[in-house]
Parts: structure tokens; C-alpha cells; sequence
């Protein structure tokens, strides 16, 4: 009987042990590596940029056609400008109807509308259309590219620089890199999300008209994850012998926007299949929390101007993305304030902050702003305080 009882204790110890090392592992949510065969590759999360997987992500390499990312870039910023709209005239000059690679087959003096030659370079990657728009935005291809590579400063994109606007060159000076691929994949989704409305697009008919005939021309989509991933959003394909296959690819599932960049795959279906392998990881792994920030806010206390007090607002709306199994039910928000500012306040002046935080770690914030200004006080505005309390008094 005491060897029995004795046995009996060993397995509930024994138990106990298995049992919470199980929750430990769950916890810990240990996920094993994206089994893919491209070199360079990233995940990435759209509305925070965190990157969720990574390999050689930094290695400079030659980006072919997704060069164009960065020329729908800067189309759809110069079209928020105003300078240029959709329905602008664009003609093909002699050079731009020389491109060769993927092209659409304009002819020199044909014109398209701007929104025609957005999807012949976004739907069928044309390199004639590309060159068309780079040039009637900035009078040559060079003063374009010129822009392409100022705004890829801008963005932090280290491991890049442009000879051209299409990705035809194979100059070993022309580079990117697959994180940087994924920033200004990010910075054009998110700024400019009808970029959708053209990479969405599987096939359609433009028509050419020049004075000798008029015909019909049918887009293709070079990005085969539209028939093959039901999340697909977008975005570019590239290829050429030096370049190999490329890809950046944008899903969203759920509400999450997940960014997919291969580059340098062997062939044409790895290309896609490890892309298709990416973003399944990115969303197994991965969990959004977001705070739309609508709860109201307290008023805050001012010195020394006309109002005593101040109405604040949120920046913005605060997202989390956690790849560790997190209980995200666990995050809390602390609203840090200043106990009394001063005047003047500004508008948009930053007051302080929300912050958040899981298991006790900050994890991120969003600042507090001044909903409205606030003038600094001069003697007469406290002579009409005064004047306001002693009529109220004798009510």
C-alpha cells in the first residue's frame, strides 16, 4: 500500500510538472522559422511597421519592377498635391516609347489619361508608361528619379538607391533591399490606400488611339497572388536576369495588413508560393489590439490665460501588434497629464501622453494634444475675469 501510495504522489507531481510546462510553452509561443527558399524576405505589419520575421532583409540587391512602388509613390503624392490629377492628359514622348521589358505598347504622341497610365504601370507593369509619367511630373526621367531617391532618404531607406524610374537597369549602382521595399510599400498603402482600386484589378482594356488606327489593349496582372490568395490586396512584381523574382505582397485579413517582400527567388512560382508561406506565418503569429481613443478626456487646468481650462484630444487611435501569444486583454492605459500648464497654448501642442502597458512593460503611447489654443492673458482680460466673478457674486 505505501509503494502504491507513493507512486500515486510521484504521478500527480509528475503531472503537475507536465501540465505547467505546457503552459509554458504556450506562453512562451516559441514559433519555428517561415520554411521559404528566398534569400532576402520580411514580413511586416502595415499600420505599425513592426516587422514580424525577417532574413537578409538588409542586403542590398536589384529590385526590378517593384522599383515602380516607389514612382506610385510619388504619382499618388504628387496627385494629393494637387499639381496633377486623373484626368491630365499624358503623352508619350520617343524615349518612353523605347522602353523595353513589360510595356503596354504606347506610341510616341499617343496620350492616356493619368488614371490609364496608373494602371498600365500598376495592373501590367509597363515601363513605357512609367517613363511617360515620370516624365510629365518632373520634365525628364532623371529629375524624377531624382525625386525617387530623395524620398527614399526621406523614408529612411538606407540600403537604396534609383537609377530609374521602372526597374530596368542593371547597373549595379540601382539597389534596394527587401526592408526597404517593405517601407515604402508601407508608406504607399497607408498614405494612399486607392492605390488599391489598381493593383486590385486582374485584367482590363485600355484603348489605343493615335492618328493611324485605334485598338484595344488588355491589362494583365503580373501578380498571380489575386487568383491564388483569397487576402490579396496587391502590390508589384519584378524580374529580370539580374534581379531574379521579386515580390511585394499585401494582404488584409481580419483588419490586419500584412506586407510580404521576396526578393532574388529562383523562379516565378517560389516567388509567389513564398509569399503565400510569409503571409500565412505573419497571421498565425501574429494579434492587433487597437484603441480607436474616443473615451473622453479630462479638462486640463491653465495658468495665466484668458480660459482657465483646456480640451484635449488624442492624436490618434494607438495599435499593438503582438507576435508572443500576449493575453492582450491585459493591456491597460494610464493618462499622464501635467498637473497645470501654462498659456499659451498652441493647438496641437502636445499635453501628454496615453500610455500602455502589458505585464507591468510599457509598450507604447499616443500623445495628448490641445484640442483648442489657449491665449496668454493680458491685464485687461484679468480685469474682465474680476469684473464677471463680482457680477455673478451679486446674483
Amino acid at each position: 500500500m505505501r509503494k502504491t501510495g507513493k507512486r500515486i504522489v510521484v504521478w500527480i507531481i509528475l503531472g503537475c510538472f507536465l501540465l505547467n510546462a505546457g503552459f509554458m510553452c504556450k506562453s512562451m509561443h516559441v514559433w519555428a522559422a517561415p520554411d521559404v527558399t528566398t534569400p532576402s524576405y520580411i514580413v511586416m505589419e502595415a499600420s505599425t511597421g513592426q516587422v514580424v520575421c525577417e532574413q537578409d532583409a538588409d542586403a542590398k540587391r536589384s529590385p526590378a519592377s517593384i522599383t515602380k512602388i516607389m514612382t506610385l509613390l510619388i504619382i499618388f503624392e504628387h496627385i494629393k498635391s494637387g499639381r496633377i490629377h486623373l484626368d491630365d492628359q499624358v503623352t508619350t514622348s520617343a524615349y518612353a516609347m523605347s522602353m523595353g521589358g513589360s510595356q503596354v505598347y504606347l506610341e510616341e504622341g499617343e496620350t492616356q489619361t493619368l488614371d490609364t497610365m496608373i494602371k498600365c504601370i500598376a495592373v501590367a507593369s509597363g515601363n513605357d508608361a512609367s517613363v511617360a509619367v515620370a516624365e510629365y511630373i518632373a520634365g525628364s526621367e532623371s529629375e524624377f528619379v531624382k525625386l525617387m531617391n530623395e524620398k527614399a532618404e526621406a523614408l529612411g531607406m538606407q540600403n537604396t538607391h534609383f537609377e530609374d524610374c521602372c526597374g530596368l537597369s542593371d547597373s549595379d549602382n540601382h539597389y534596394s533591399s527587401a526592408k526597404d521595399v517593405a517601407i515604402m510599400s508601407r508608406e504607399l498603402i497607408t498614405k494612399y490606400p486607392e492605390v488599391f482600386n489598381y493593383t486590385k484589378i486582374w485584367m482590363e482594356n485600355i484603348e489605343h488611339k493615335t492618328p493611324t488606327r485605334t485598338s484595344t489593349f488588355t491589362l494583365s496582372s503580373t501578380n498571380k497572388l489575386l487568383k491564388q490568395y483569397e487576402w490579396t490586396t496587391g502590390l508589384k512584381t519584378g524580374s529580370t536576369s539580374k534581379a531574379m523574382y521579386c515580390l511585394s505582397a499585401t494582404a488584409k485579413k481580419d483588419d490586419m495588413e500584412l506586407i510580404a517582400v521576396v526578393m532574388a527567388a529562383p523562379d516565378p512560382k517560389t516567388r509567389f508560393q513564398d509569399a503565400i508561406t510569409l503571409l500565412n506565418y505573419g497571421y498565425s503569429v501574429s494579434q492587433m489590439y487597437t484603441d480607436e481613443n474616443k473615451d473622453p478626456l479630462p479638462e486640463q487646468k491653465v495658468e495665466g490665460g484668458i480660459d482657465d481650462v483646456l480640451y484635449l484630444t488624442y492624436e490618434g487611435p494607438f495599435d499593438y501588434l503582438d507576435t508572443k501569444g500576449s493575453n492582450l486583454s491585459q493591456i491597460q492605459k494610464e493618462i499622464s497629464l501635467p498637473g497645470v500648464v501654462k498659456a499659451p497654448v498652441a493647438e496641437g501642442d502636445a499635453i501628454g501622453e496615453a500610455v500602455y502597458k502589458l505585464d507591468g512593460t510599457r509598450i507604447g503611447s499616443v500623445s495628448i494634444l490641445a484640442a483648442k489654443g489657449v491665449e496668454k492673458a493680458e491685464y485687461k482680460d484679468y480685469w474682465k475675469k474680476v469684473w464677471i466673478l463680482y457680477l455673478m457674486k451679486r446674483r
